[in-house]
Formats: C-alpha cells, sequence, structure tokens
C-alpha cells in the first residue's frame, strides 16, 4: 500500500519562539504522515524515540488541529523478517512494512536505471564464468 501524502505545516512552540534570538525567529517545519493511505483516523509522523519509557512522542494531525501523543509501540512482528512494526499500537490501515515510501519507489526505479549504479540491477555472468 502505497503511503499516506498529507503534510502539516507547524509552527515552533511558543517557549522555543521565546528563546530566539531578536530579529531571527524560528521557522516552521512540515510533517509527513507515515501511515497507509488509506486510513480515516488522524494523520501521524514520528517526531522522536523514547526508549526509556518504551514508546514515541508523535504528531497526530487532522486538518488545523496538530497534538503531541505518546502511545507505545505497535507489538506485530513481520512474519517473514521478523522486524517490529515502526509504527504505535493501534495505529490504522497495515503495518509499516507493507506501506511503501512513493518518493523511495521513483527514486529506486530511477536509480536502477543506471547501468553503472551499484542498485542497477545487474544481467547473470555466463556459464562458466
Amino acid at each position: 500500500m502505497k503511503q499516506c501524502t498529507a503534510v502539516a505545516l507547524l509552527p515552533p512552540p511558543d517557549h522555543v519562539v521565546r528563546l530566539a534570538a531578536p530579529g531571527n525567529p524560528p521557522q516552521a517545519g512540515y510533517v509527513l504522515c507515515e501511515l497507509g493511505e488509506a486510513h480515516d483516523d488522524d494523520h501521524a509522523c514520528l517526531l522522536w524515540e523514547d526508549d526509556a519509557n518504551r514508546e514515541a512522542v508523535w504528531v497526530r494531525w487532522n486538518g488545523d488541529r496538530a497534538r503531541l501523543a505518546g502511545p507505545a509501540w505497535c507489538p506485530a512482528a513481520d512474519a517473514r523478517s521478523g522486524d517490529a512494526c515502526g509504527l504505535f499500537a493501534g495505529h490504522p490501515s497495515v503495518h509499516d512494512w507493507d506501506v511503501v515510501d512513493p518518493t523511495m519507489e521513483a527514486l529506486d526505479a530511477y536509480v536502477g536505471g543506471w547501468p553503472d549504479h551499484p542498485a542497477a540491477p545487474r544481467p547473470d555472468p555466463p556459464d562458466g564464468a
């Protein structure tokens, strides 16, 4: 499933604005939704991991409303690889191993077309080589 393409522009928190040098206010930053495109719930983006509490801090948004959340990690593991899901517990849509970033997919296809690039497919060597 393709990754959701929702983007949110987040203004810096008031306490960061107050700490900024006069005449040099901090800029707003953007976040990209990390969920699969088929979700009806809030969008979500990981901001940082909180390993001590086995959770992470996520920004969740819908429309003009954004909030920080600290849910536990999704407990699911990929049966093929054993990798843990990198999303939060109770996330909507599919697990992260089934989410395809369309930008990375396009880049992989583009780079894969370069015959001398290390990521490009290599033909099988001739028999006896």
